[in-house]
């Protein structure tokens, strides 16, 4: 095979490769722009879709990892046994003469191993929601790690009694694991949950990622960005490198300008992918405003849906009474209509002043599943706002708003409505 023909084989694996950087770059690129326009939403507020959610990990059962012997969520241990073993081996000296000599060769074997994994919740202030941590990339801390010898109790205690072959009597004992009450960040695609009226966060081939970290968002966004820029690095080298010897096959001495050639060809690449990934973002964060606008709506049309049942149960009593009057007067516009605003404040009012109100189970009943409506309505409504302004801050923002005039796309307005405060959610286990 000739020279030429080594350097195009070289040059052609060196384009491959570039491709190949170029795409890791956008990917990584692409999830951090996913990342950044996603809100951190409240345990109370995670609605079908992508979600990023922060809280500690709690369990009502949790399991007790076998080394540190403390409460998980998740746990993985692993007890490692170092060996020195002899063996000899055959080799031919500068004077072509074949010898032996004995070789020491060290490692340690895996004698045991195990731990246990299951869905846990993810709690904050408003409430919990639950997690399936199958299939996701997911980051553990250090419970254990500790060197022993066959002194130390540890050594059988945890270990299997038998050794391996050339064992030093010495073992590394390690476990992996998420502490119940660990502050994490999960980024995943929440969905119904099949056996109660919740939301939960699981694998989906769907989404975009599934993560689960004891890493701050911002940090995990970080991460991405430096990911893009060193795959576009590697990527732009390998482009000049193909330059290089696609031209120094012919000509030698032009090779510095076939480097040049390569790296702008590259960066030429780079530009059509990066309008590609913003035009494809800005759909996509268009899209989530829409769907973020939609959830409002279903909660409205629950809150609704509660009202008549309500206005049923309270005109039996204090018929005469201002506040069940002004109460009555109140549920029956927002059921006609018009604009909405938090009954919950006034309802309760109602049922602290008249305690045969309060002991009917109907009543009662109705009036837990609107203050909890009107709480989902004020999170949907914080959801909505935020997811908009970053659509609509990625409007404004050179250059990703040049990108957008090409679709015409136009900011959404934010949505308004009176009274609906969120309400802390104390949650027992």
């Amino acid at each position: 095979m000739s020279v030429s023909q080594d350097a195009s084989g070289a040059g052609l694996i060196a384009l491959l490769a570039s491709g190949g950087c170029l795409l890791l770059a956008l990917n990584a690129g692409r999830k951090r722009r996913l990342l950044d326009d996603t809100p951190i939403s409240k345990a109370l507020g995670v609605f079908v879709g992508e979600v990023e959610v922060e809280g500690v990990c709690v369990r009502r059962d949790p399991f007790i990892s076998y080394l540190a012997e403390k409460p998980c969520v998740v746990y993985r241990w692993s007890v490692d046994e170092h060996w020195r073993r002899a063996r000899q081996e055959t080799y031919t000296d500068d004077k072509g003469r074949t010898r032996t000599r004995t070789v020491i060769d060290t490692g340690s074997d895996t004698v045991a191993s195990g731990g246990e994994s299951g869905g846990f919740y993810i709690q904050d202030d408003t409430g919990y929601v639950w997690v399936n941590p199958e299939g996701a990339d997911m980051d553990t801390l250090t419970m254990f790690d500790r060197d022993v010898d066959e002194s130390d109790p540890l050594y059988y205690d945890k270990g299997p009694s038998d050794a391996v072959e050339g064992s030093t009597g010495e073992r590394s004992f390690t476990e992996y694991g998420l502490v119940i009450g660990t502050p994490l960040f999960v980024r995943g695609r929440a969905s119904e949950r099949p056996d109660i009226v919740a939301a939960q966060i699981k694998h989906e081939d769907k989404a975009d990622m599934f993560i689960i970290t004891t890493r701050k968002a911002h940090e995990v966004s970080e991460g991405k960005a430096s990911a893009f820029v060193l795959w576009n690095v590697f990527g732009a080298l390998l482009a000049g490198g193909f330059g290089a010897m696609l031209t120094a096959g012919a000509r030698p001495e032009v090779a510095p300008f076939g480097l040049l050639l390569g790296v702008i060809l590259y960066l030429i690449a780079l530009g059509f992918g990066w309008v590609w990934m913003v035009f494809n973002s800005i759909v996509g964060l268009r899209n989530r405003v829409r769907q973020a606008q939609s959830l409002i709506d279903i909660q409205l049309k629950r809150r609704a849906d509660l009202i008549p049942p309500l206005v049923a149960c309270v005109q039996g009593f204090r018929a005469h009474e201002a506040s069940v009057q002004t109460l009555v007067a109140a549920l029956r516009s927002q059921a006609s209509g018009a604009r909405a605003s938090a009954l919950a404040p006034m309802l309760i009012a109602v049922a602290e002043r008249y305690p045969d109100i309060r002991a009917q189970e109907s009543f009662d009943e109705l009036r837990k599943n609107l203050v909890e409506t009107e709480d989902r309505i004020a999170l949907a409504r914080a959801y909505y706002n935020n997811i908009a302004t970053f659509y609509n801050t990625r409007l404004e923002r050179v250059p990703d708003r040049y990108v957008a005039d090409i679709l015409k796309m136009q900011p959404e307005p934010l949505f308004q409505a009176e009274g609906f405060e969120r309400q802390a959610q104390k949650i027992a286990f």
